[in-house]
């Protein structure tokens, strides 16, 4: 084998084993689609996004017929995940009358959300970003984050140890 020959093959390497910074578009637009699939097996019309480590959106998703108000608390699910590195839902047990965080939806210019649906996705134990879903009662986007999250861990978990497309994988969880 010559030398540029294994120079190929060390960076192919290198860069197969470098660590995932963000969520990226494709997988974004995959991982809404899945959460829109379960929305409406579920009866909700939801506002689906997903953000990257630093609360930019990436995807925003409306399903027909989705509430307006939807679309920002979407985003700011999103942004509330990121910013406490924790699910919209803990925020709220802490956030509750008496609780040590009592009060802090109205800090941050209003952006912070303290009812279930958004869940940071990491990789390890590196956030990565974060998905929001608004649209039905707190405990169904609260599902319906969760389920998007386990989602994205058998994504990442499959693509990055198996090599497997995103598609393949896809199909390998729903039937």
């Amino acid at each position: 084998m010559e030398e540029k020959d294994i120079e190929r093959i060390v960076r192919q390497c290198l860069k197969e084993l470098a660590p995932v910074k963000s969520v990226n578009l494709e997988t974004a637009k995959l991982l809404i689609e899945e959460v829109e699939a379960e929305a409406a097996r579920i009866g909700v019309k939801a506002v689906v996004a997903v953000s990257d480590e630093k609360a930019r959106p990436i995807a925003v998703h409306c399903m027909d017929g989705a509430y307006i108000g939807s679309f920002d608390i979407a985003i700011n699910k999103t942004y509330t995940s990121v910013a406490f590195q924790m699910p919209t839902s803990k925020l709220a047990e802490l956030a509750a009358p008496g609780g040590s965080l009592y009060g802090i939806q109205h800090t941050n210019e209003g952006k912070v959300v303290i009812f279930g649906g958004g869940e940071p996705l990491y990789i390890g134990d590196r956030m990565v970003g974060a998905i929001g879903v608004s649209g039905g009662s707190a405990e169904q986007d609260t599902y319906l984050g969760t389920y998007a999250k386990k989602i994205y861990e058998e994504l990442f978990r499959t693509k990055h140890e198996q090599k497997e497309s995103l598609e393949e994988t896809i199909l390998r969880i729903r039937f």
